[in-house]
């Protein structure tokens, strides 16, 4: 075995059964970590042998092993293969190796990167998901869920966005039993219509005739995919979609609302406008069921619309004042 200093490391020349005893770690900092110099001197090292009496005209050929120590794990392949590319601009002789070794390296650290992510089970995502609320949830606060399992009395109706980035009892924090919460695409409420929107239509009345909510809030969020398809689609009666384009439709005056006023604005903008307008929209058309308004009259609802934007970690919320005026004769 020989070893040759580089740039404040040792090279150390391995035979084929030494090498599985020996690694050298190559790292990205200034001065590479590597295999501790022998305490003895070089002229105590014994000398190569002959094989067919000829003699050793040239030590192996360096085997080059890098490993990921712990203190590595954070650093990429490509830092491991810049080392090697040094290596190559310091010592010549080591072009042949490092340079096929590159390539080695390359793909045994692309094969452990991805071997190390485990497969997406879905299935076994909800058995965890499950055994995690029970342990840390469900089984932590008897108190709820005994209370639960009596019945419901939530304090809102929630109508938010079937988006998977805005769980309203996520954004807002509630606990189960505090919001009854109907999603849908882009938070959309339709008119009174028992033969269109029976289903929106049965929640609303549930949530206020039997549950006896307080309050019904429409929240809309930004970069809101729903949004985007009323403002983009033409809304012609030329159909690209068997649901979509009918259900957004629910919010068209938003749309004209916001072509009129900011039309000459960038799409995105129109679009951010719109997800707020289209929120006002839902808040209107709650006032054409029944029950809603006698609520509002006798001062047992509330309405409130909501917006939450998700890139700027933002809440706006703000009511609908609803009232009646006086009568007045002539």
């Amino acid at each position: 075995m020989s070893t040759a200093p580089l740039s404040g490391c040792f090279l150390t020349s391995l035979s084929p059964s030494q090498s599985s005893l020996q690694k050298l770690s190559l790292r990205s900092s200034p001065t590479v970590a590597c295999l501790p110099s022998s305490s003895s001197s070089s002229s105590s090292r014994p000398v190569p042998t002959l094989i067919r009496n000829e003699p050793v005209l040239a030590a192996p050929a360096p085997i080059i092993t890098p490993y990921w120590s712990e203190e590595m794990g954070s650093e990429s392949y490509q830092e491991a293969i810049e080392a090697l590319k040094k290596l190559l601009i310091e010592k010549e002789e080591l072009k042949t190796v490092a340079a096929a070794k590159v390539e080695q390296i390359t793909a045994e650290l692309k094969t452990g990167a991805s071997s190390d992510k485990k497969a997406f089970d879905p299935v076994e995502n909800i058995k965890q998901g499950f055994i995690t609320f029970k342990k840390e949830k469900y089984e932590t606060n008897p108190a709820l869920y005994g209370e639960l399992a009596k019945g419901q009395s939530p304090k809102y109706m929630v109508f938010a966005c079937s988006d998977s980035r805005v769980c309203p009892s996520h954004v807002l924090n509630f606990q189960p039993g505090d919001a009854f919460v109907v999603r849908n695409i882009a938070n959309m409420v339709p008119p009174f219509d028992k033969v269109r929107y029976g289903g929106v239509g049965a929640a609303i009345e549930y949530a206020v005739l039997h549950l006896k909510v307080e309050n019904i809030v429409v929240i809309g969020h930004s970069a809101c995919g729903g949004i985007k398809g009323l403002m983009s689609f033409p809304l012609d009666g030329n159909n690209s979609t068997d649901f979509i384009e009918d259900w957004v439709k629910i919010c068209l005056p938003a749309k004209s609302k916001v072509k009129s006023e900011v039309g000459d604005s960038a799409f995105e903008d129109q679009c951010s406008r719109c997800e707020r307008e289209a929120v006002n929209v839902s808040l209107a058309n709650l006032l054409t069921y029944p029950f809603v308004r006698e609520g509002l009259v006798k001062g047992t609802l509330t309405l409130k619309g909501g917006y939450y934007d998700f890139i700027k970690g933002a809440f706006e919320l703000w009511g609908l004042e609803f009232g009646l005026s006086e009568t007045s004769s002539v």
